[in-house]
């Protein structure tokens, strides 16, 4: 791995804390709905989970019976993955090779009871995954795709499945448009930091993924978020525009968010309308 993706997986490096306790995890529908559209019934199947970060899609696809290989360019975030699985399995986990004849860092973890199913965490690029043809059932990109080459990644992705298999990509993203102090909180967003990119930013638009594979289907999940504004602003810590901050700058950002957060909601509570965009594809 070098150049643009090297870089990449530094700067969430930098911010694996934040984004394994700030990001969201994805509404039932969405797994409802992966199965439906692709036709791949999550128990059972081998699924490679593309860009896994701290294992948010991860763990859910274990829990609904699918053999994961979780595939991130980041030690510290797949660090998270590995030991968030282990600690969920309880005393019965333990720890084994990597996928792919033992590629580093590498471990699996079992899970308990009906959700007892193995896991691969393997260091590895989306451009060139490092495993054989044909291993999977489904390959999933959450909130990871658009970091990647899209051609590149897609022909990958078709090599590693199974006839049959499915591509999917899917991302939560806020819904400002349906709370003003959202699409305010966005607004500010976009005048302090060089960087940002999201719904305050005119050319933004949903990940292009439909266009580089042979659509299936597409949804649009709506639902809302409700999170405590510390775990909120954890959320936002973990985006790679207030990495790409000095400490020192994205410090400042979130005290000004949390003060005004805090003086709009005294309870501390947030209803976040959210929508979540799924894409399957072949």
């Amino acid at each position: 791995m070098s150049g643009p993706l090297k870089d990449l997986a530094r700067t969430f490096d930098r911010v694996a804390d934040a984004y394994d306790e700030g990001r969201p995890g994805y509404p039932d529908e969405v797994y409802r709905a992966m199965t439906e559209v692709s036709g791949v019934e999550l128990d059972g199947a081998t699924t490679v989970d593309v860009g896994a970060g701290t294992g948010i899609m991860t763990r859910a696809l274990r829990a609904r019976g699918s053999r994961v290989i979780a595939v991130d360019p980041g030690e510290p975030m797949l660090a998270h993955l590995v030991a968030k699985s282990a600690a969920e399995a309880g005393p019965e986990a333990r720890p084994a090779p990597g996928a792919d004849g033992g590629r580093k860092p590498g471990a699996e973890a079992g899970v308990s009871g009906a959700a007892r199913v193995p896991l691969a965490a393997v260091l590895g690029d989306g451009n060139a995954l490092p495993l054989s043809d044909g291993v999977a059932d489904l390959v999933t990109y959450a909130q990871s795709w658009h970091w990647l080459d899209p051609a590149t990644s897609i022909a990958e992705a078709r090599r590693v499945l199974r006839p049959g298999g499915a591509i999917v990509g899917c991302w939560n993203f806020n819904h400002a448009a349906q709370a003003d102090w959202l699409a305010a909180y966005e607004t500010r967003l976009a005048e302090e930091v060089p960087t940002y990119y999201g719904p305050a930013v005119e050319e933004w638009s949903v990940p292009p993924i439909a266009s580089s594979f042979e659509v299936v289907g597409e949804r649009w999940i709506p639902w809302t978020r409700l999170v405590g504004i510390e775990h909120f602003l954890l959320d936002l810590r973990s985006h790679s525009y207030m990495a790409a901050l000095s400490p020192e700058r994205a410090d400042e950002v979130v005290g000004r968010r949390r003060a005004e957060l805090r003086a709009a909601f005294p309870e501390g509570v947030l209803s976040v309308p959210m929508r979540a965009y799924l894409a399957v594809g072949r």
